[in-house]
């Protein structure tokens, strides 16, 4: 396999602060011989782990790119023992045009690992962190929220895993994250993840959902900063107390906990975002847009537990996700 194109302007080994790019050589009709400029800052002083930050992976997920670039801006070499590697739009053209996939391919850049270095943008992208920096790190955190079509609970994730050390290890890092609620978390399709990518490296992963509707809060905001700031601590890059408070513990047992719309329409919530809720108990409704005086299709949660995600638009099509029900532990 061939080198990949990307070349960074950081040096991954200096000591210090360094705010750079990863540059991806891209011709195009405006710029013959362009190139995509993917920020990057890195932090390093002396040895110790390495923690690898990432943001935008789907281009309409905004609180980490806005607390990766606050970080970024703030952070000094001689507060941290160790390297931290800040990648606020990880999807950068996805970020930039505000999508979800980018704009160049259509790639989604959680779906395409391992990439490839002879691939599309989106590939090249996902082959440079596969080849270059999964493997300088000890802690991954990649941090989403819902786009512009789901809204979540604000949870920190981790998975099961084969290895039971290293989900452990990963719950650790889930709980030192300290969301409001902290979730072991069950894929739709894990294949082609930036998430088991780097578990199957025997990386310390940990993901987060922390709202949604193509905005950030104030408060979800707040949530990946002191996050952030958690696992650094708990990875032993910086010293200092972590700022801890209650979080709900949840589990998904099996894909019943998703809930797809077998029709098209207009949506109808009955319960609210972190409700408890009942087998059985009706939790939305779909009606019929293309005539009135149709009964509208109704959608039931399939177990007792809490409310945690939600299609968000108004409009649903077959298909998509009504909600997601996961249980307390």
């Amino acid at each position: 396999m061939r080198a990949n194109p990307i070349s960074a302007t950081v040096d991954y080994d200096q000591d210090g602060v360094q705010h750079g790019f990863l540059k991806l050589p891209h011709s195009h009709d405006t710029s013959a011989w362009g190139s995509i400029m993917v920020p990057i800052t890195v932090a390093k002083n002396g040895d110790g782990p390495t923690v690898l930050l990432t943001g935008g992976n789907h281009g309409d997920e905004y609180e980490g790119p806005i607390a990766l670039f606050d970080l970024a801006g703030k952070i000094t070499a001689d507060e941290i023992s160790g390297r931290v590697i800040i990648v606020p739009g990880m999807n950068y053209p996805a970020f930039k045009s505000a999508t979800r996939t980018s704009p160049i391919d259509k790639g989604n850049m959680n779906r395409v690992f391992p990439g490839s270095p002879d691939g599309s943008v989106t590939q090249k992208i996902a082959d440079y962190f596969q080849r270059t920096l999964l493997p300088m790190a000890d802690y991954v955190l990649d941090i989403h929220s819902g786009g512009k079509t789901l809204d979540f609970v604000p949870f920190c994730a981790a998975h099961v895993l084969d290895n039971k050390k290293q989900q452990e290890q990963c719950v650790a890092a889930m709980q030192a994250f300290n969301a409001p609620y902290s979730l072991m978390m069950l894929e739709v399709d894990a294949a082609g993840m930036y998430d088991t990518s780097a578990e199957e490296m025997g990386k310390i992963f940990i993901s987060t959902e922390l709202g949604g509707g193509g905005s950030a809060s104030a408060a979800s905001v707040l949530i990946a900063k002191k996050g952030i700031r958690n696992l650094l601590l708990h990875a032993g890059v910086m010293e200092g107390t972590p700022e801890i408070g209650e979080t709900t513990n949840l589990d998904m047992p099996d894909h019943r906990c998703f809930i797809s719309s077998e029709s098209t329409g207009l949506m109808e919530l009955c319960v609210e975002l972190g409700e408890a809720v009942k087998a059985g108990q009706l939790i939305a409704k779909v009606h019929d847009i293309n005539r009135t005086g149709s009964i509208p299709k109704e959608y039931h949660s399939p177990l007792d537990g809490i409310f945690t995600a939600r299609h968000f638009p108004g409009l649903i099509g077959m298909g998509d996700i009504v909600g997601v029900v996961s249980v307390t532990v």
